[in-house]
């Protein structure tokens, strides 16, 4: 599991590599991610948007914006934590991700950035 802390906000993310929708003689291979996201702030946040850059060995990096996760812009208040698990489709056995997200401080309205710690998307029989 990678973890990373920003401005009071707890980034935690474990990946799994999924057999099921993945067809290896073809060249596809996904994976899910679980997000935890904590608020050790004082005050309440909200999730507001996404940037993602995503390595795949075989391909060009690419990057990923938009509003949300999962289709949600979540509130969370001191101490509290929201999961969700979303999934990345690589053309290789090999890649990562990284990122942040934008989160606005109820209180005040101000915006900031929360970074999410470079995570590893690897096929398990590779690493044997």
């Amino acid at each position: 599991m990678a973890t990373l802390t920003t401005a009071g906000v707890k980034i935690s993310v474990s990946t799994q590599f999924r057999q099921d929708f993945s067809a290896l003689n073809e060249g596809v291979y996904f994976f899910n991610y679980r997000i935890d996201i904590q608020n050790s702030n004082e005050f309440d946040i909200q999730l507001l948007s996404r940037e993602w850059y995503i390595f795949d060995s075989l391909k060009e990096a690419s990057f990923v914006s938009g509003e949300g996760v999962i289709g949600e812009q979540p509130i969370l208040k001191p101490g509290e934590k929201y999961t969700y698990t979303s999934g990345c489709e690589l053309s290789s056995d090999i890649g990562m991700m990284k990122g942040f997200y934008t989160f606005k401080k109820l209180n005040s309205d101000d915006l900031f950035q929360v970074f999410v710690p470079t995570f590893k998307l690897e096929y398990p029989a590779k690493l044997n």
